[in-house]
């Protein structure tokens, strides 16, 4: 007698999906394009010749490490250009090229290959490259362009220092120093080259939440808490709150570098815990830390402690006993 086979037993996963490691880094890249394309207009080619070395840097330190360490080649899943991408948004226009070389091998072979490569790193690469260069090259790390296209940088102090100094006397008043809200939203203000511009950063976010790459829960919750605590701060000034929201590389961090795959929660509580959390850090650097921005450390800091925010919300599968009863049972034999 023929059985017919109606049922095959396999092993997870059973529902598959047609997203790849290489389509979705393409659309992060796709959407880190408006932020490119508004900095080279803010502040020059020499934009073009950063992003360049950076991301020809981590491609080619990936290329050799993975030959190096003899395993299969991977820079064919575009991960190591995004990597180069942030890392070269996270700088300032006036970087001499050789460090911006530096940080982006420190990112690749350090944080990500001597950890296994895609997916095994544990904190973010760039970020990490970024902070390696803040603590190796402070003085370039800190020093703007004189002069961009559209505005003379030379003479004026960084948004967050004012709005520090603000906060620091208890007195919350706006200058003319300061740049216009608007200038804020558009990129005419100080800071590293692919943080600038909030408007293209937020369209390159939309792009990715319709895509389904990233879900709005880090975004969003790191945004707000930063602007409740910001309100507290300011004694309810909705100005302060918009300067601090435009400022640093708050969206720039929120949207395309705490949403990573590998080093942030993968179930939603977990994300909204890790957003609350990065948004809370970065309000207490910023007001009362030593330097007046705290994206990176924030990030840096939340990324270590997702083992123990995913412990804690890793929901049970159905049926399974819950710790206090098999204690008892256990007491009871």
């Amino acid at each position: 007698m023929s059985v017919s086979k109606k049922l095959t037993v396999s092993a997870s996963p059973h529902v598959r999906s047609s997203a790849t490691a290489t389509g979705i880094m393409l659309d992060v890249i796709i959407a880190l394009i408006p932020s490119l394309i508004a900095a080279t207009v803010i502040f020059g080619y020499r934009v073009l010749m950063i992003t360049i070395v950076t991301v020809g840097s981590a491609v080619l330190s990936e290329y050799l490490c993975r030959k190096v360490m003899k395993r299969h080649n991977t820079i064919g899943d575009l991960s190591a250009v995004v990597t180069g991408l942030l890392l070269g948004f996270n700088l300032p226009v006036s970087i001499p090229l050789w460090m911006a070389a530096i940080g982006s091998v420190v990112a690749i072979v350090v944080v990500k290959q001597m950890f296994g490569g895609i997916g095994q790193n544990f904190v973010n690469p760039a970020l990490v490259g970024r902070i390696v260069l803040m603590a190796s090259f402070p003085t370039q790390m800190a020093t703007w362009a004189a002069k961009s296209q559209f505005i003379d940088v030379s003479t004026t102090a960084s948004p967050l220092s004012q709005l520090k100094t603000m906060f620091t006397e208890g007195s919350i008043s706006f200058s003319g120093d300061m740049p216009k809200l608007w200038q804020m939203l558009v990129g005419l203000r100080l800071g590293s080259v692919g943080e600038v511009c909030a408007a293209a950063l937020i369209l390159g976010g939309i792009y990715l939440i319709i895509r389904r790459v990233i879900s709005p829960a880090i975004p969003l919750t790191y945004i707000g808490t930063v602007a409740l605590i910001m309100l507290i701060a300011g004694k309810g000034n909705l100005t302060f709150v918009a300067y601090h929201l435009l400022s640093g590389g708050l969206m720039l961090g929120a949207i395309f570098m705490a949403t990573d795959y590998s080093t942030t929660p993968i179930n939603f509580k977990g994300k909204l815990i890790f957003g609350v959390g990065c948004g809370l850090l970065t309000a207490m650097i910023r007001l009362f830390g030593s330097l007046p921005e705290g994206v990176s450390f924030s990030i840096i800091i939340m990324n270590i402690l997702v083992p123990h925010i995913e412990r804690l919300t890793t929901p049970k599968p159905f049926g399974t006993p819950k710790e206090e009863k098999k204690k008892k049972e256990a007491e009871a034999k």
